[in-house]
Formats: structure tokens, C-alpha cells, sequence
């Protein structure tokens, strides 16, 4: 249904610094794969129907390069320690791809079809060497309603879900013809956030790194992550958002409580869901729930927002069981949810950066490397988006109609993001095994 029709090889418009650079431990511990997200906008009549907008596509993205030069480098492998990465900024290019598709914006419905994965660049992990994998690929595709999709991969070892937003929503600036203010320009330098020197030993257990609980009677994971999994994209009106958070601070304490947070209140009730359509028999089944939590305000000092590497660090809520999630108020589980955001003081996270340089291998810490920790059933992995730009990204055509996460695989991940109304609703981005999926969905609504 969809067809590339041009690829092009974009490099920064001006010479950028050719250094090599060693990434930090929160870089090191990200996906090899590239994140995938859509931003999806409707039919406009001051684009020509008959050519895309592919020339002022090509010249922003060379010239947003400029400032972004390491996109425009690759990675490699350390040769001081062979499974730890740096980054070249030798120029080589990113990818531009012109795409052309039958499909309509209907087509795609609330884009819970995994057709979704033809509007997002395609690349053969297996059978290039990492030294030649660009950073960035993007898909430029026009539908047949004369809608466009702009589909970006982007490298999360270079990038957290922050960084790419913003690169992308820079990216359109340009694009409009506009320049960078001074406080936009990326900051790139890794040296504040190395490990303690001296090396000194991590101050914490660090459970995050530790195997998760597996289904009750199975010794790992690995039929669980066989098993067939699918997407749906669930809203919440601001209402329900609003009924959900009012739930969860159901008789606090005291009036001094701090009360619980749209996230907490949401991520409550989707784990409380996920454990509801899961259940079985097993009431006393173990569970958490995965973060992944910006420490930018963490860190002391706190980290510029304009720094394009990775900030997020992983971080669990206390273990409970299914019938402690389901039995007892929303405020329970939103309290656990709490709990494991809280542990992120900034002496934990640089704790944390410790215990990774003192491992000798740090694939097996590689989100969704061979050997990594699975955080599908009985558990769940819950990110927010909620405070994300997602819908700032205008290269001239307006505001997109909407901006999807590609989510390729994997049991339990879900998102909590905004809607483009701006009324205050938010969609859930989930993936979860069919088994399991209708049952969630039933159970999502039922109590608001």
C-alpha cells in the first residue's frame, strides 16, 4: 500500500566538529533499535497536490543538522571496552525518504493497525554493522486524501523521548523559515553526567536492574514474550481524566497530602486493569510497574533542557500482588506509583550511573537487547508523555491531527500522552497480548 519512491543521503549545509565522543551510562543502557513515532497532518490546500514539500524538507533538516551535527554521525563500539559505545560525529548523513500511499487518513482509524508501520522508515538491523547505521531516518509519505505522514526513526542512544521531540519540533522551525533562539540550540557535552571519580561502589540495591517477577510457576519469561501481542489507543475525556484523579486522592490522610498527580491516578488504574484482565486464578501473583523517569530536575545541578542525550533513568514501584492492586483503593496503587518515582533522589541516580560503569557488560542492561529484563506479563511498563510538545511540530502545513508511537513489540508497554484537542483528555498507548487486550479494555471503562 505504500511505496518509496526516493531516498536521499541529507549532511549538516555547513562543516560541523568531527570528534568521537564517550557516551554517558544512561546512553549505554538505551535501545540499539530506533524509537518510531508518526506525525500524521491533514490535507492542506496551500501544498501542491501533485508534489510534496520535499525540497524545504531537505534544506531545514540539512540546516537543523548544523546544530544537531551528532544525528549526522554513527555509532561505534569502544575499542577500551567491546560491548560500551561512542559516538562518531564524522558527517556521514541521515535518511530522507519520499514515500507515496493508496491509503486515506480514515484508513488508519485511531491508528491501532500495525499497517501504521508502513508510514515509518524501514532498516536491516541484522545485516548492517552498527558503524553504518544512521541516527536518524525519516519518511516523508503523501496519501491518497493528500494528507502527509512524516514518520521519524531516531536513534534513542542519541536521543530520549524529549531530545527527539524537540529536535523534530526544531526541525519545523526551520523548516518555516524561522531561526533558533539562543536557549533552543542543543547542548550536546556528556562530562557532567559521568560516574563518581574515583570509582566508588553504587550506594543502593538498584532492584530496576534485577529480574522482575515472572508469572507464577514459569522459571523466566520466554513464552510470554511468544506469545501475540496488539495495540489500542484508549482516550480519556478530561472528565474521566479529572474522575480518575479524584478517585485516587479518595480520603488522604491529611489535608497537608500531597495529592496524587494525573500520572499517578492514570498509571494506577492501568495497572490495576492490566492485573483484572490478567488475574487467572492467581490473586497472590507478584507485579510491578516500570518508569521511565526524566531526572533533568534530579540532578544537582539540574540538567539544561536544550542537552540532547538521554536523561531518563529506569525506576520500579515496590512489589505487590494482584489482589493488593485490585483489592484496595485507587490511592494504593498510585502510592506505589509514587514510591518509585520518589527513589530517584540525585545521590540514587548518580548511584545508579555507578552501578552501570562498574559493570563489565552492560548489554544485558540494553532495553530490549537479547538477555534484558522483560517487564510483560504480570507486569507493566508505564511512561508519560502528558507534559510532551508532541503536537508543536508545524513544517509549514499546521499542527498535526495527531502523533503516534510506533510500538513494534513487547508486551505491557504503554504511554500516557495528549490529545491534540488541548482540553485536557489523554490517550493511552498500549500494547498487550490479544489474550488479554478486550478484557483491559472492558475493564478501563467500566469504573469512569
Amino acid at each position: 500500500m505504500t511505496t518509496v519512491t526516493c531516498c536521499h543521503t541529507i549532511v549538516p549545509s555547513e562543516d560541523t566538529p568531527n570528534v568521537r565522543w564517550r557516551l554517558s551510562e544512561i546512553d549505554q543502557m538505551q535501545p540499539l533499535k530506533h524509537t518510531l513515532s508518526v506525525y500524521v497532518y491533514k490535507p492542506n490546500p496551500d501544498i501542491a497536490t501533485t508534489t510534496p514539500p520535499i525540497q524545504a524538507m531537505i534544506d531545514s533538516l540539512s540546516k537543523i543538522l548544523v546544530y544537531y551535527y551528532p544525528l549526522a554521525g554513527r555509532l561505534h563500539w569502544a575499542q577500551s571496552t567491546h560491548d560500551r559505545l561512542e559516538l562518531h560525529c564524522n558527517a556521514m548523513g541521515v535518511k530522507l525518504f519520499e514515500a507515496e500511499s493508496q491509503a486515506k487518513l480514515a484508513d488508519y482509524a485511531d491508528f491501532e493497525t500495525d499497517a501504521v508501520r508502513d508510514l515509518v522508515p524501514k532498516f536491516d538491523y541484522e545485516n548492517s554493522p552498527i558503524e553504518e547505521w544512521p541516527l536518524l531516518l525519516v519518511q516523508l509519505t503523501r496519501l491518497s486524501c493528500g494528507g502527509f505522514c512524516v514518520g521519524v526513526a531516531s536513534s534513542h542512544v542519541a536521543l530520549d523521548g524529549w531530545a527527539a521531540i524537540q529536535f523534530v519540533k526544531l526541525w519545523g522551525k526551520m523548516a518555516r523559515g524561522q531561526s533558533l533562539d539562543p536557549q533552543e540550540i542543543p547542548f550536546h557535552d556528556r562530562i557532567f553526567l559521568k560516574p563518581s571519580e574515583p570509582r566508588v561502589p553504587p550506594r543502593y540495591d538498584h532492584s530496576e536492574y534485577k529480574k522482575p517477577p515472572p508469572v507464577l510457576g514459569c522459571v523466566d519469561s520466554k513464552e510470554e514474550q511468544k506469545k501475540e501481542t496488539r495495540v489500542a489507543m484508549l482516550k480519556l475525556t478530561s472528565d474521566q481524566v479529572l474522575k480518575l484523579k479524584n478517585k485516587a486522592n479518595e480520603g488522604l490522610q491529611t489535608a497537608s497530602a500531597r495529592p496524587y498527580s494525573r500520572y499517578e491516578a492514570i498509571a494506577a488504574h492501568v495497572w490495576r486493569c492490566a492485573c483484572r484482565a490478567r488475574q487467572g486464578n492467581e490473586a497472590h501473583q507478584p507485579t510491578v510497574v516500570r518508569m521511565m523517569s526524566d531526572i533533568r530536575n534530579r540532578w544537582k545541578p539540574p540538567i539544561p533542557l536544550n542537552y540532547s542525550g538521554n536523561t531518563v533513568l529506569l525506576t520500579l514501584t515496590p512489589v505487590s500482588t494482584y489482589e493488593e492492586i485490585m483489592g484496595n483503593p485507587l490511592s494504593y496503587g498510585a502510592q506505589k506509583i509514587r514510591d518509585g518515582v520518589q527513589t530517584l533522589t540525585n545521590d540514587y541516580c548518580r548511584s545508579s550511573l555507578d552501578f552501570v560503569a562498574s559493570q563489565e557488560k552492560v548489554d544485558w542492561l540494553r532495553i530490549g537487547s537479547v538477555g534484558s529484563n522483560f517487564y510483560g506479563n504480570p507486569n507493566m511498563s508505564i511512561v508519560s508523555w502528558i507534559n510532551l510538545p508532541v503536537y508543536d511540530t508545524d513544517f509549514g502545513w499546521g499542527k498535526p491531527l495527531r502523533m503516534v508511537p510506533v510500538m513494534r513489540d513487547g508486551d505491557g508497554k504503554s504511554f500516557i500522552m495528549p490529545t491534540p484537542d488541548g482540553d485536557g483528555s489523554l490517550i493511552l498507548a498500549l500494547r498487550l497480548q490479544t489474550l488479554h487486550m478486550e478484557a483491559f479494555k472492558k475493564f478501563f471503562y467500566q469504573d469512569i
